[in-house]
């Protein structure tokens, strides 16, 4: 990381280093090829190119041959195994997030927070032969944009809420057209009355998802499940269904994760049904 931290210097390395990284990790199996991670990242081409090389020099990413496209190293496996042993949850959500899949026949996500972001780790496509590709794993947006996203928002506390509205504030009028401040409040308070999350397509048109928090026995958010369907698929007699779904299975998961695999104290809201 040598010639990296010369060129572009310190903590801001290791920040643009991640953008690479992480651009990398949301290529999956097609992989990433460099003019994309220069645009996807806002870099310049020889920043990206050096990052690349030292990424690779660690065992981080490797490079294709043959069609020059990087991916996911080594290192990388050998790190998520370790910190797998820390966040067990995310372990124990995969079978969740595929029966769920299976059970609804759209596609099924497990969602994590990290800090005003809500970062999409799992993700499994059930039978239905229209597919929704609004996210992937590895796809990181604000608090509140997308429903599991907006799942994690409702369930912090008001003065949490706020900050991580003031904090993506700007990225949000700048790369969300659908999305405002003052319509994600307003999405929060209807989330919370309604027991679950509804996005409306406000990522991508046609797109329709909603999406629960789990809660630990603490209280604290440690994700959220949500489904995503084509909207013809979303009439409010199955976003109900789909709810109930969501919070049994959030529920199973946090009874696993729970110390000694008791079931959880704090639960997943119950959704309500419509007036």
């Amino acid at each position: 990381m040598a010639e990296v931290s010369t060129q572009v210097g310190g903590a801001q390395a290791i920040a643009r280093a991640m953008q690479v990284l992480r651009g990398v990790s949301r290529a999956r199996g097609d992989g990433a090829g460099l003019l994309a991670l220069t645009r996807d990242t806002g870099l310049s081409k020889p920043t990206v190119h050096r990052i690349l090389a030292a990424l690779a020099a660690e065992g981080m990413v490797e490079q294709e041959p043959v069609s020059r496209r990087y991916f996911l190293g080594p290192e990388c496996h050998v790190l998520g195994n370790v910190a797998s042993e820390r966040f067990g949850i995310n372990r124990l959500a995969a079978p969740v997030v595929a029966r769920l899949a299976h059970e609804c026949g759209d596609s099924a996500f497990f969602s994590i927070r990290r800090d005003v972001f809500a970062v999409c780790v799992l993700r499994e496509d059930g039978d239905y032969p229209l597919k929704t590709h609004v996210l992937l794993p590895g796809d990181r947006h604000p608090l509140g944009v997308g429903a599991g996203s907006l799942a994690i928002l409702a369930a912090l506390p008001d003065d949490e809420v706020d900050a991580c509205l003031q904090a993506n504030a700007a990225l949000i009028a700048r790369r969300y057209p659908h999305y405002s401040v003052p319509l994600i409040r307003a999405l929060v308070d209807e989330s919370r009355e309604r027991g679950y999350s509804l996005n409306q397509g406000l990522v991508v048109p046609g797109s329709w998802g909603l999406g629960v928090p789990l809660r630990d026995e603490q209280g604290q958010v440690l994700g959220a499940l949500s489904i995503a369907a084509v909207e013809s698929r979303m009439d409010e007699e199955r976003q109900f269904q789909l709810a109930k779904l969501l919070s049994r299975e959030a529920q199973r998961l946090l009874a696993q994760a729970s110390p000694g695999g008791r079931e959880a104290r704090a639960r997943p809201p119950v959704p309500k049904p419509k007036s």
